[in-house]
């Protein structure tokens, strides 16, 4: 199956349970918690994806590896998950554009992962036990050594990660001549929702996690844009104030997953650890407004309380998730914001939700007109 040398490797989930398997990548010990992902495929971008930031990534799908990599298909600079669980690892690859096969990238990128280990029963246990953290060792087998670094690593529940995998400068995207001006917060933003937005006439200026207001204020945007991330939104306190003072403004503003979550807690609702969060590219998802249905991708270990939301004389629901009844989408009433739970720009994945970015833009565009009005 693989042309590189193996070494004995083993799982250790925080409940004591213990897979055996194979190394992948690099030898060594990496921890993180457990989350599992259903796409089919596009393993590379999930790789490269900072909201994974802290995670130990499962792929259900059988084979990860057998297309290799190239050095296009990424949403950052490097690999942010923290270790990979598969079943087939397909070193050898037929895609005649990749650059590299999986062990060589793995290598280069210095992750450790497993694999044949029964991905299937890994998966029934999150899904049943919840999401929980997890320790993936080539360097050693030795479970009672194991289990005490296991004990060191904390719970993704309260971890602030955003201000991590922030770009430490800003930097700006496209064309300066573009019709409209958005300024981006960066809190982990993948390069495809940078690439939609360049594709809809946008030029950006990409701020780090805890740039303030005045500064993004200066720079005289047309809209402002609250990215995707890793880790627990409710400590970022930076980004929720932030937040009230562009709905203050009333300027426009268009948040996803993470971006979705920090607006949320700016219109006063509450966030919630999910279960096992959702992670994939088929998740089904209704547009409330228009009745449609999208096939969505989605990552995302957090949410905004249903609740609390429905309670709301604040906030409309805008999509809801056909799956488990989950809000995926949310408008401010009187307020030009607005934000999805999910990746419209998915990529891979199905582009049935590429539309938003199109709203933001005639948002854009109705805020330049005099006579607007919210009401």
């Amino acid at each position: 199956m693989s042309n590189f040398e193996s070494v004995p490797a083993v799982l250790l989930l925080e409940d004591g349970t213990v897979f055996h398997g194979k190394s992948a990548g690099k030898i060594g010990t990496t921890t993180g918690e457990i989350c599992f992902n259903t796409g089919m495929t596009g393993y590379q971008e999930i790789f490269t994806d900072p909201s994974y930031f802290g995670q130990l990534l499962v792929a259900t799908n059988a084979h990860i590896g057998n297309y290799g990599t190239k050095d296009f298909d990424v949403e950052s600079s490097n690999i942010k998950i923290r270790g990979l669980i598969c079943k087939n690892f397909t070193n050898e690859f037929s895609r005649k554009m990749a650059d590299a096969s999986i062990q060589d990238y793995l290598i280069k990128e210095g992750l450790v992962a497993i694999f044949d280990v029964d991905t299937r029963a890994i998966v029934r246990h999150i899904r049943d036990k919840g999401a929980m953290n997890a320790i993936i060792s080539s360097a050693t087998t030795d479970l009672e050594a194991l289990k005490a670094e296991l004990t060191k690593v904390p719970s993704m529940k309260g971890l602030e990660l955003a201000s991590v995998v922030s770009t430490k400068e800003a930097y700006c995207i496209g064309d300066p001549h573009a019709e409209y001006k958005v300024a981006v917060l960066d809190f982990g933003v993948k390069q495809n929702i940078l690439q939609c937005f360049k594709s809809a006439d946008c030029y950006l200026k990409v701020f780090p996690a805890k740039t303030s207001y005045e500064e993004l204020k200066a720079w005289e945007p047309d809209g402002y844009f609250l990215s995707n991330g890793p880790g627990d939104p409710e400590p970022m306190t930076y980004a929720v104030d932030l937040a009230k003072q562009i709905l203050n403004d009333n300027q426009p503003l268009f948040g996803i997953c993470l971006g979705h979550q920090i607006l949320g807690l700016a219109a006063g609702l509450p966030t919630y650890k999910m279960h096992n969060g959702h992670r994939g590219i088929n998740h089904p998802v209704k547009n409330i407004i228009t009745g449609k249905c999208e096939i969505t991708s989605q990552n995302h270990g957090f949410g905004v309380d249903p609740v609390a939301i429905r309670n709301s004389d604040r906030v409309e629901i805008t999509h809801i998730n056909l799956n488990d009844d989950t809000i995926e989408g949310i408008r401010i009433k009187e307020h030009k914001a607005f934000s999805v739970q999910y990746h419209p720009e998915a990529s891979p994945g199905p582009h049935d939700s590429r539309y938003l970015f199109q709203d933001f833009i005639q948002l854009m565009e109705e805020a330049r007109q005099p006579s607007y009005s919210t009401t």
